[in-house]
Protein backbone atom coordinates (compact mmCIF):
# COMPACT_ATOMS: atom_id res chain seq x y z
CA UNK A 1 0.00 0.00 0.00
CA UNK A 2 1.18 3.37 -0.81
CA UNK A 3 1.08 6.39 1.01
CA UNK A 4 2.18 9.76 0.92
CA UNK A 5 3.75 10.68 4.03
CA UNK A 6 6.97 11.21 5.31
CA UNK A 7 7.48 9.78 9.25
CA UNK A 8 4.16 7.17 9.88
CA UNK A 9 4.85 8.16 13.53
CA UNK A 10 4.47 11.99 12.54
CA UNK A 11 0.95 11.83 10.38
CA UNK A 12 -1.11 13.33 13.04
CA UNK A 13 0.87 16.19 14.12
CA UNK A 14 1.89 17.17 10.53
CA UNK A 15 -2.02 16.70 9.18
CA UNK A 16 -2.87 19.32 12.13
CA UNK A 17 0.12 21.65 10.40
CA UNK A 18 -0.91 21.29 6.97
CA UNK A 19 -4.85 22.01 8.13
CA UNK A 20 -4.16 24.58 10.48
CA UNK A 21 -2.27 26.29 7.55
CA UNK A 22 -5.15 25.87 5.19
CA UNK A 23 -7.59 27.83 6.81
CA UNK A 24 -6.02 29.98 9.19
CA UNK A 25 -9.30 32.03 9.02
CA UNK A 26 -11.47 29.34 10.74
CA UNK A 27 -9.23 27.34 13.04
CA UNK A 28 -5.91 27.33 15.40
CA UNK A 29 -4.25 24.55 16.91
CA UNK A 30 -4.16 24.97 20.98
CA UNK A 31 -0.47 25.25 21.62
CA UNK A 32 1.33 21.91 22.83
CA UNK A 33 -1.84 19.75 21.81
CA UNK A 34 -3.23 17.82 19.32
CA UNK A 35 -6.55 19.59 19.86
CA UNK A 36 -7.79 22.37 16.98
CA UNK A 37 -10.30 25.62 17.93
CA UNK A 38 -12.27 27.58 16.03
CA UNK A 39 -10.48 31.08 15.33
CA UNK A 40 -12.84 32.99 16.28
CA UNK A 41 -13.44 32.20 19.97
CA UNK A 42 -17.36 31.95 21.33
CA UNK A 43 -18.49 34.75 23.80
CA UNK A 44 -21.49 33.28 26.79
CA UNK A 45 -22.50 30.90 24.49
CA UNK A 46 -22.64 27.06 24.43
CA UNK A 47 -19.17 25.58 23.09
CA UNK A 48 -19.36 21.95 21.65
CA UNK A 49 -16.47 19.50 20.95
CA UNK A 50 -16.10 16.22 19.56
CA UNK A 51 -13.18 14.34 18.28
CA UNK A 52 -12.19 10.64 18.03
CA UNK A 53 -9.27 8.83 16.45
CA UNK A 54 -7.93 10.34 13.61
CA UNK A 55 -8.07 8.81 10.03
CA UNK A 56 -11.56 10.17 9.70
CA UNK A 57 -11.14 13.67 8.15
CA UNK A 58 -12.92 15.94 7.09
CA UNK A 59 -14.46 14.68 10.54
CA UNK A 60 -14.30 16.76 12.87
CA UNK A 61 -12.05 19.57 12.56
CA UNK A 62 -13.65 20.08 8.95
CA UNK A 63 -17.13 21.39 11.12
CA UNK A 64 -15.47 23.85 13.37
CA UNK A 65 -16.62 27.37 12.44
CA UNK A 66 -19.91 29.53 13.13
CA UNK A 67 -22.83 27.17 13.62
CA UNK A 68 -21.13 23.59 14.28
CA UNK A 69 -18.38 22.73 16.40
CA UNK A 70 -16.03 24.85 18.69
CA UNK A 71 -13.29 22.17 19.04
CA UNK A 72 -11.57 19.59 17.71
CA UNK A 73 -9.68 16.88 19.38
CA UNK A 74 -7.27 14.87 17.26
CA UNK A 75 -6.73 11.28 18.87
CA UNK A 76 -4.18 8.97 17.23
CA UNK A 77 -4.77 7.02 14.26
CA UNK A 78 -8.02 5.19 14.89
CA UNK A 79 -7.56 5.86 18.88
CA UNK A 80 -9.41 7.84 21.00
CA UNK A 81 -7.69 11.20 22.41
CA UNK A 82 -6.37 10.94 25.57
CA UNK A 83 -8.71 12.59 28.77
CA UNK A 84 -5.32 14.71 29.27
CA UNK A 85 -6.19 16.17 25.14
CA UNK A 86 -9.91 16.69 25.62
CA UNK A 87 -9.35 18.59 29.04
CA UNK A 88 -7.23 20.75 27.03
CA UNK A 89 -10.14 21.16 24.73
CA UNK A 90 -12.49 22.01 27.23
CA UNK A 91 -10.43 24.66 28.86
CA UNK A 92 -9.49 25.92 25.60
CA UNK A 93 -12.96 26.79 24.18
CA UNK A 94 -14.92 27.14 27.54
CA UNK A 95 -17.93 29.83 28.49
CA UNK A 96 -19.52 30.53 31.47
CA UNK A 97 -22.86 29.08 29.45
CA UNK A 98 -21.16 25.42 29.76
CA UNK A 99 -19.36 23.00 27.40
CA UNK A 100 -21.22 20.18 25.34
CA UNK A 101 -19.13 16.99 24.09
CA UNK A 102 -20.41 15.14 21.55
CA UNK A 103 -19.19 11.72 21.45
CA UNK A 104 -19.60 8.57 18.91
CA UNK A 105 -19.97 5.47 21.07
CA UNK A 106 -16.88 3.95 21.29
CA UNK A 107 -15.94 2.26 24.38
CA UNK A 108 -12.83 4.20 24.28
CA UNK A 109 -14.04 7.55 23.22
CA UNK A 110 -16.72 7.75 25.97
CA UNK A 111 -14.48 6.85 28.60
CA UNK A 112 -11.88 9.08 28.02
CA UNK A 113 -14.29 12.17 26.98
CA UNK A 114 -16.24 11.06 30.41
CA UNK A 115 -12.93 11.25 32.61
CA UNK A 116 -11.78 14.66 30.73
CA UNK A 117 -15.72 16.05 31.76
CA UNK A 118 -14.65 15.21 35.83
CA UNK A 119 -11.03 17.12 35.54
CA UNK A 120 -13.34 20.00 33.82
CA UNK A 121 -15.71 20.01 36.49
CA UNK A 122 -13.56 19.88 38.99
CA UNK A 123 -12.08 23.07 38.07
CA UNK A 124 -15.47 24.56 37.96
CA UNK A 125 -16.17 24.08 34.39
CA UNK A 126 -19.60 23.21 33.72
CA UNK A 127 -19.64 20.15 30.98
CA UNK A 128 -22.51 18.12 29.76
CA UNK A 129 -22.48 15.29 26.87
CA UNK A 130 -24.24 13.33 24.30
CA UNK A 131 -23.55 9.70 22.90
CA UNK A 132 -24.60 9.38 19.47
CA UNK A 133 -25.21 5.35 18.05
CA UNK A 134 -26.78 5.69 14.73
CA UNK A 135 -25.45 2.41 13.44
CA UNK A 136 -28.32 0.19 13.02
CA UNK A 137 -25.84 -2.67 11.67
CA UNK A 138 -24.65 -3.85 15.11
CA UNK A 139 -25.97 -3.45 18.39
CA UNK A 140 -22.83 -4.81 20.72
CA UNK A 141 -19.44 -5.33 19.13
CA UNK A 142 -15.72 -5.76 20.39
CA UNK A 143 -15.40 -1.79 20.39
CA UNK A 144 -18.54 -0.84 21.77
CA UNK A 145 -21.78 -1.57 24.49
CA UNK A 146 -24.69 -0.65 22.05
CA UNK A 147 -24.72 0.78 18.66
CA UNK A 148 -21.98 2.37 17.11
CA UNK A 149 -21.65 6.68 16.34
CA UNK A 150 -20.99 7.10 12.64
CA UNK A 151 -21.56 9.83 10.03
CA UNK A 152 -24.74 10.75 11.50
CA UNK A 153 -22.82 12.18 13.84
CA UNK A 154 -22.22 14.69 11.58
CA UNK A 155 -25.77 15.88 11.95
CA UNK A 156 -25.71 16.31 15.49
CA UNK A 157 -22.83 18.51 15.15
CA UNK A 158 -25.37 20.50 12.80
CA UNK A 159 -28.29 20.83 14.92
CA UNK A 160 -26.67 21.27 18.13
CA UNK A 161 -24.15 23.75 16.49
CA UNK A 162 -27.23 25.92 15.32
CA UNK A 163 -29.27 25.90 18.50
CA UNK A 164 -26.33 26.77 20.65
CA UNK A 165 -25.39 29.86 18.33
CA UNK A 166 -28.99 31.23 19.21
CA UNK A 167 -27.66 31.34 22.49
CA UNK A 168 -29.58 28.48 24.23
CA UNK A 169 -28.74 26.93 27.06
CA UNK A 170 -26.30 23.87 27.78
CA UNK A 171 -29.57 21.71 29.10
CA UNK A 172 -31.56 22.91 26.37
CA UNK A 173 -28.80 21.81 23.51
CA UNK A 174 -28.27 18.63 24.84
CA UNK A 175 -32.11 18.43 24.87
CA UNK A 176 -31.73 19.23 20.90
CA UNK A 177 -28.60 16.90 20.41
CA UNK A 178 -30.52 14.35 22.12
CA UNK A 179 -33.25 14.39 19.72
CA UNK A 180 -31.22 14.99 16.61
CA UNK A 181 -29.55 11.47 18.09
CA UNK A 182 -33.66 9.67 18.48
CA UNK A 183 -34.23 10.34 14.81
CA UNK A 184 -31.03 9.57 13.13
CA UNK A 185 -29.78 6.34 11.49
CA UNK A 186 -27.06 5.02 9.70
CA UNK A 187 -25.64 2.21 8.06
CA UNK A 188 -22.38 1.24 5.80
CA UNK A 189 -20.65 -0.77 3.68
CA UNK A 190 -17.11 -1.65 2.21
CA UNK A 191 -15.27 -2.59 -0.72
CA UNK A 192 -12.03 -2.50 0.66
CA UNK A 193 -9.85 -2.49 3.83
CA UNK A 194 -7.91 0.91 4.77
CA UNK A 195 -4.30 0.55 5.86
CA UNK A 196 -2.73 2.14 9.03
CA UNK A 197 0.30 4.57 8.12
CA UNK A 198 2.55 2.27 10.70
CA UNK A 199 1.81 -0.92 9.39
CA UNK A 200 0.91 -0.98 5.95
CA UNK A 201 -1.61 -3.69 6.76
CA UNK A 202 -5.13 -3.74 5.66
CA UNK A 203 -8.03 -3.27 8.54
CA UNK A 204 -9.28 -6.51 7.45
CA UNK A 205 -9.32 -8.57 4.55
CA UNK A 206 -11.88 -9.47 1.78
CA UNK A 207 -11.76 -11.22 -1.39
CA UNK A 208 -11.57 -9.44 -4.80
CA UNK A 209 -15.20 -10.53 -5.65
CA UNK A 210 -16.48 -9.73 -2.00
CA UNK A 211 -17.83 -6.53 0.24
CA UNK A 212 -18.30 -5.99 3.64
CA UNK A 213 -21.46 -5.13 4.91
CA UNK A 214 -22.80 -3.11 8.16
CA UNK A 215 -18.98 -2.39 8.66
CA UNK A 216 -18.05 0.26 11.46
CA UNK A 217 -15.79 3.48 10.29
CA UNK A 218 -12.24 1.48 12.23
CA UNK A 219 -13.09 -1.47 9.56
CA UNK A 220 -14.78 -3.14 12.42
CA UNK A 221 -16.49 -6.21 11.40
CA UNK A 222 -20.02 -5.92 9.66
CA UNK A 223 -22.61 -8.04 9.41
CA UNK A 224 -21.48 -10.63 6.95
CA UNK A 225 -19.85 -10.73 3.76
CA UNK A 226 -21.12 -11.11 0.58
CA UNK A 227 -20.63 -11.06 -3.24
CA UNK A 228 -20.46 -7.70 -4.87
CA UNK A 229 -23.25 -6.40 -5.67
CA UNK A 230 -25.02 -4.21 -8.13
CA UNK A 231 -25.45 -0.28 -6.87
CA UNK A 232 -28.93 -0.83 -6.78
CA UNK A 233 -29.24 -3.71 -4.29
CA UNK A 234 -26.41 -3.03 -2.31
CA UNK A 235 -28.42 0.08 -1.48
CA UNK A 236 -31.74 -1.88 -1.49
CA UNK A 237 -29.91 -3.69 2.10
CA UNK A 238 -28.10 -0.41 3.52
CA UNK A 239 -31.42 1.70 3.09
CA UNK A 240 -33.71 -1.03 3.93
CA UNK A 241 -31.89 -1.93 7.17
CA UNK A 242 -32.05 2.10 8.16
CA UNK A 243 -35.84 1.86 7.57
CA UNK A 244 -37.22 -1.15 9.18
CA UNK A 245 -35.32 0.79 12.49
CA UNK A 246 -36.98 4.21 12.11
CA UNK A 247 -40.82 3.28 11.23
CA UNK A 248 -41.07 6.15 8.91
CA UNK A 249 -44.91 6.87 7.50
CA UNK A 250 -45.75 8.38 4.13
CA UNK A 251 -45.25 12.30 4.10
CA UNK A 252 -42.50 12.25 6.77
CA UNK A 253 -39.63 14.14 5.39
CA UNK A 254 -35.75 13.33 5.91
CA UNK A 255 -32.64 14.96 5.38
CA UNK A 256 -30.30 12.44 3.21
CA UNK A 257 -26.84 11.80 3.64
CA UNK A 258 -24.32 9.34 1.44
CA UNK A 259 -21.41 9.36 3.06
CA UNK A 260 -18.20 8.68 0.93
CA UNK A 261 -15.65 6.65 3.18
CA UNK A 262 -12.51 7.58 1.62
CA UNK A 263 -12.00 6.09 -2.21
CA UNK A 264 -15.86 5.81 -3.53
CA UNK A 265 -16.17 8.13 -6.54
CA UNK A 266 -18.82 10.98 -6.48
CA UNK A 267 -20.13 9.30 -9.31
CA UNK A 268 -21.07 5.74 -7.57
CA UNK A 269 -22.37 7.37 -4.72
CA UNK A 270 -25.07 9.16 -7.00
CA UNK A 271 -25.98 6.31 -8.72
CA UNK A 272 -26.58 5.05 -5.35
CA UNK A 273 -28.52 8.20 -4.28
CA UNK A 274 -30.72 7.68 -7.63
CA UNK A 275 -31.87 4.32 -5.53
CA UNK A 276 -32.31 6.01 -2.51
CA UNK A 277 -34.96 8.60 -3.60
CA UNK A 278 -36.45 6.68 -6.00
CA UNK A 279 -37.11 4.19 -2.83
CA UNK A 280 -38.60 6.99 -0.78
CA UNK A 281 -40.73 8.16 -3.22
CA UNK A 282 -42.26 5.19 -3.78
CA UNK A 283 -43.05 4.88 0.46
CA UNK A 284 -44.37 8.20 0.06
CA UNK A 285 -41.21 9.49 2.35
CA UNK A 286 -40.54 13.38 1.07
CA UNK A 287 -36.44 14.53 0.85
CA UNK A 288 -36.05 17.65 2.19
CA UNK A 289 -32.42 17.93 1.69
CA UNK A 290 -29.60 15.73 -0.12
CA UNK A 291 -25.50 15.51 1.17
CA UNK A 292 -23.14 13.71 -0.97
CA UNK A 293 -19.69 13.62 -0.26
CA UNK A 294 -17.09 12.77 2.13
CA UNK A 295 -18.03 13.33 5.76
CA UNK A 296 -16.81 11.00 7.50
CA UNK A 297 -14.43 8.58 6.06
CA UNK A 298 -11.97 5.46 7.32
CA UNK A 299 -8.49 6.52 5.31
CA UNK A 300 -8.68 5.17 2.08
CA UNK A 301 -11.40 2.66 2.57
CA UNK A 302 -13.88 2.14 -0.45
CA UNK A 303 -17.14 1.83 0.43
CA UNK A 304 -20.09 4.11 1.65
CA UNK A 305 -23.15 4.85 3.89
CA UNK A 306 -26.66 6.41 3.86
CA UNK A 307 -27.83 8.13 6.85
CA UNK A 308 -31.34 9.54 7.08
CA UNK A 309 -32.57 12.39 9.64
CA UNK A 310 -36.07 12.26 10.31
CA UNK A 311 -37.17 15.93 10.56
CA UNK A 312 -39.74 17.88 12.71
CA UNK A 313 -40.63 21.47 11.84
CA UNK A 314 -37.99 22.37 15.06
CA UNK A 315 -34.99 20.21 13.27
CA UNK A 316 -35.92 21.29 9.86
CA UNK A 317 -35.32 25.42 10.83
CA UNK A 318 -32.21 24.25 12.83
CA UNK A 319 -30.96 22.43 9.77
CA UNK A 320 -31.21 25.18 7.61
CA UNK A 321 -29.29 28.11 9.68
CA UNK A 322 -26.24 28.86 8.21
CA UNK A 323 -22.83 27.02 9.03
CA UNK A 324 -19.72 28.75 8.26
CA UNK A 325 -17.05 25.70 8.25
CA UNK A 326 -14.43 24.58 5.90
CA UNK A 327 -16.31 20.83 5.08
CA UNK A 328 -19.90 21.94 5.41
CA UNK A 329 -22.00 22.03 2.56
CA UNK A 330 -24.59 24.98 2.70
CA UNK A 331 -27.65 24.57 2.60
Amino acid sequence: MKKVINDPKNVVDEMIKGYVLAYPNYVSRVEGTDVIARANKKENKVALISGGGSGHEPSHAGFLGTGMLDAAVCGAMFTSPTPDQVFEAIRAVATPTGVLLIIKNYSGDVMNFEVAMEMAEEEGIKVDKVIVDDDVAVENSTYTVGRRGIAGTVLVHKIAGAIAESGASLEEVKEMAEHVIKNTRSMGMALTPCYMPETKEPSFTLADDEMEIGLGIHGEPGVYKDKIKTADEITNVLLGKVLDDMKLQANDEVVVLVNGLGATPLMEMFIANKTIHHILNEKGIKVYDTMIGEYMTSMEMAGFSITLLKLDETLKTLYKQTADTPAWKQF
